[in-house]
């Protein structure tokens, strides 16, 4: 052994539980100030927003049609989820810089790499599914199930209920679209192989159906809606996986 490293293990003394206690509230401290940060900007944003929430709202309906309020704090609540929705939606760049800005700080290099590509992606998806549900399917399903109208049974839907129906049915598609990124975060740490997703694509069409069936009304258009663009995703996965396996020597 040499000497050097001899005298270098003696003199070292590990941290007094002062210090450790000392480091983690200076971590709470910091973790407090983000937290005050991003609610700041978070009410910032939501200030803009509601001066134009009215805007919004009407443009979010507009697939609706007329939309009723049968209490007298109904319209204002919609009003108010508009507001907190696209606030932390305008607000979610800083929000999320902020996190990364804590956790970075516990994370190497090489984790860093990884955790800030997975996140960006992360976030791109979910707007991209978010927007997909929204754009193309949520018309397709919505005039279904009004379809369902009839002489004696008259559309009436709240303002409530459908804003409460459409956040649902985009966040559900933004979600979903993180399955790529699952699929590919289990295979880089050795959980799933591209040889083993490829062998259960059966089980996986009729568990995906199963998913979609959960997450949607009970419609069959819907739950179509949801299943196919998650078989893609699986598709999309397994090519991926494809590129990252790497098989254990």
């Amino acid at each position: 052994m040499k000497e050097g490293t001899f005298w270098k293990k003696e003199t070292e003394t590990p941290p007094s539980l002062e210090e450790k206690r000392l480091t983690f509230i200076e971590h709470l401290e910091e973790l407090r100030h983000r937290i005050i940060k991003s609610f700041i900007f978070f009410l910032i944003a939501a200030i803009f927003i509601y001066s134009r929430a009215p805007l919004l709202l009407s443009y979010f309906t507009k697939p609706a049609g007329t939309l009723i309020f049968i209490s007298p704090t109904e319209a204002f609540i919609a009003n108010l989820g508009i507001t907190v929705i696209f606030g932390l939606l305008l607000s979610s760049p800083f929000i999320i810089y902020q996190s990364w800005r804590f956790i970075s700080s516990a994370l190497k290099e090489k984790e860093k790499k990884y955790a800030g590509i997975f996140g960006f992606f992360s976030f791109v998806l979910f707007l991209a599914g978010c927007a997909f549900g929204y754009f193309l399917l949520f018309p397709v399903g919505l005039k279904f199930l009004l379809g369902f109208a009839t002489e004696t049974i008259i559309p009436m839907l709240t303002v409530s209920k459908y804003i409460a129906f459409l956040g649902m049915f985009t966040l559900v598609f933004g979600l979903v679209f993180q399955l790529p990124l699952i699929i590919l975060f289990l295979t880089k740490i050795g959980v799933v192989s591209p040889v083993m997703l490829s062998r259960r694509r059966r089980e996986m069409i009729v568990g995906l159906f199963i998913i979609a069936a959960l997450l949607t009304p009970p419609d069959v258009v819907t739950q179509v809606c949801l299943a196919l663009p998650l078989l893609i995703l699986y598709e999309v996965s397994i090519l991926l996986s494809r590129c990252v396996y790497k098989p254990l020597p």
